[in-house]
């Protein structure tokens, strides 16, 4: 971030602490899909995340005039979208219930593929997005929020509440467990196709 986005950063801080409407607009239309798309693949169900955006801005107006004056607004609405997530959970696991079907809304590409760049592209999305759901919470939150929102891993850290160091311990192993699971999937459809051929 450089010294003048900063600085408008702050501004824009300043004005959410004072209550102003157009501030939250702002941070509205810069925020709300990245956070969208960080709670759909966390929770993996569309309603589960809708709920949780909207409880995260209905946290953000109540918290706004309380916010430090310092206050780096993606970590800490990624921290407030993050925690209702665990709440959720938690609440999820003393109703002793599971929820069902996954959703896949991995980003994809160019403004005008051919067919076969579209297939390629959706085949890879589907293969990434089942890795990716089959990764443990804690490591499948780290690339989420490294990878896919591009923070610093110390901006990571600071929104799950652990060290700088143990944040990029946790986004090694993320992506190690990643690749062992896309290579598994693999070879686990290339020894289907072999049977079939068979």
């Amino acid at each position: 971030m450089t010294f003048m986005e900063r600085e408008s950063e702050l501004d824009l801080v300043s004005r959410l602490r004072a209550s102003d409407p157009s501030a939250f607009d702002l941070v509205y239309q810069e925020f709300n899909l990245r956070l969208f798309n960080f709670l759909v693949r966390l929770a993996r169900r569309r309603d589960v995340a809708e709920d949780l955006l909207e409880e995260t801005w209905l946290r953000v107006v109540d918290r706004a005039p309380k916010l430090k004056p310092d206050t780096a607004l993606g970590p800490f609405l990624f921290t407030v979208a993050r925690n209702l997530y665990i709440s959720y959970c938690r609440s999820r696991q003393i109703e002793d219930t599971h929820a069902p079907a996954l959703i896949g809304l991995w980003p994809s590409g160019s403004n005008n593929p051919s067919p076969f760049e579209t297939t390629l592209a959706l085949e890879m999305q589907t293969r990434l997005e089942l890795a990716l759901d089959s990764l443990p919470a804690t490591y499948r939150e780290a690339l989420l929020l490294v990878g896919a929102e591009e923070m610093r891993p110390a901006d990571a850290a600071a929104i799950c509440g652990i060290s700088p160091e143990a944040m990029r311990q946790r986004i090694s192993r993320a992506r190690a467990l990643l690749a062992q699971r896309l290579e598994e999937r693999d070879a686990s459809r290339l020894q289907s196709l072999k049977v079939i051929t068979t």
